[in-house]
């Protein structure tokens, strides 16, 4: 994906702390003091331009919403809704995913969003893949013991991909979909992404995944 380069992207970012944290480690395990309350935590690994995460926020106002997106010139979109929303459960990171552990402590994310991540279809680079076992590591540790992922893309292969990642870490399948916008699933929220491929036409699939609990485990 070939991104334009917005020189002034940082600065705007910086101009706006109060949606945009720019030091995350300082809040490890005290994200519930910086929105003020004791509601759950759900991020959006690749929140994009933040048409899902500000509809989701709007719809779920007890719910506080992370969008995390490591590109500083896409996130900036993400920031001009939120200032237009004016909504005070939402937060941006302009980080990697790489660095889930070095933010939130143990068990303090309810739910973790992966909405048409990057499929990184070259075999050496499987390990970007947002389902790759090592990026499963880092959410069971940041997930309560209830706590799901809620994976949707339009890509099969990688759908499939992750299917096997998922059935091989241990994990639990729920609700797979192999044809969103032709189910009976209610309360979808789209994605820019979404919208557009499904406009042409693709299939979007969707599936909703838990760590077993220790007791659950053979």
């Amino acid at each position: 994906m070939r991104l334009r380069n917005k020189p002034w992207a940082k600065e705007r970012l910086q101009n706006y702390p109060q949606y945009v944290i720019g030091n995350p480690e300082d809040w490890k395990g005290k994200w519930h003091e910086l929105f003020q309350n004791e509601h759950p935590i759900h991020i959006e690994i690749g929140t994009g331009k933040g048409k899902f995460i500000t509809e989701m926020a709007k719809k779920y106002p007890n719910v506080n919403f992370i969008g995390i997106e490591a590109y500083t010139s896409v996130i900036v979109s993400a920031l001009d809704r939120l200032i237009e929303a004016e909504l005070p459960n939402v937060k941006l990171l302009n980080i990697n995913a790489l660095q889930l552990e070095s933010i939130f402590t143990d068990g303090e994310i309810s739910r973790i969003y992966l909405n048409f991540s990057d499929p990184w279809p070259k075999n050496r680079h499987e390990k970007r893949r947002l389902t790759h076992h090592n990026f499963l590591q880092k959410y069971q540790h940041i997930l309560k013991k209830d706590g799901q992922i809620h994976f949707k893309t339009d890509n099969e292969k990688l759908f499939e991909y992750s299917l096997v990642s998922f059935s091989t870490f241990g994990m639990i399948l729920h609700d797979v979909i192999l044809d969103l916008h032709h189910s009976d699933y209610d309360g979808n929220v789209m994605t820019e992404y979404e919208e557009k491929f499904s406009a042409k036409g693709n299939r979007i699939f969707r599936c909703e995944v838990s760590f077993m609990k220790k007791d659950e485990r053979k």
